[in-house]
């Protein structure tokens, strides 16, 4: 039941994030298509978050002490950007049209999913 939450929490916030910033967009011919698309892309976003993250985390370490983790955005960006590209690959119309709005579409999803995952109660312990 909680990672049916936490799923519901991500596509809410992948939808927010659709909805504010310009660069990221959400096709589909009807509302439910639209729905589905953004349920997969919470999904692929946890795929990646939880596979390709923390080699890429690993990898950059040192730009990461540097930055004193500001570049856990950039990764956090580029995670985003792999996950629009899988969606499009498995046929999906989400979109992200660079890296800026790539970047300001990962602060919005994180806030919204943390907000939403704090008040469904599937916060991690």
């Amino acid at each position: 039941m909680k990672l049916a939450l936490h799923i519901l929490a991500t596509a809410v916030a992948v939808g927010v994030a659709a909805f504010l910033v310009p660069g990221i967009t959400l096709n589909g011919p009807t509302p439910a298509s639209r729905i589905l698309a953004l349920l997969v892309v919470a999904i692929v976003i946890g795929v990646v978050n939880a596979v390709v993250r923390p080699l890429a985390t690993i990898l950059s370490a040192c730009l990461v002490l540097v930055t004193l983790g500001l570049f856990l955005f950039v990764i956090n960006a580029g995670m985003l950007l792999l996950a629009s590209a899988i969606a499009q690959w498995l046929g999906f119309g989400f979109y992200v049209d660079g890296i800026v709005p790539a970047l300001i579409g990962s602060i919005i999803i994180s806030i919204v999913s943390g907000i939403m995952n704090s008040v469904l109660g599937t916060k991690h312990d």
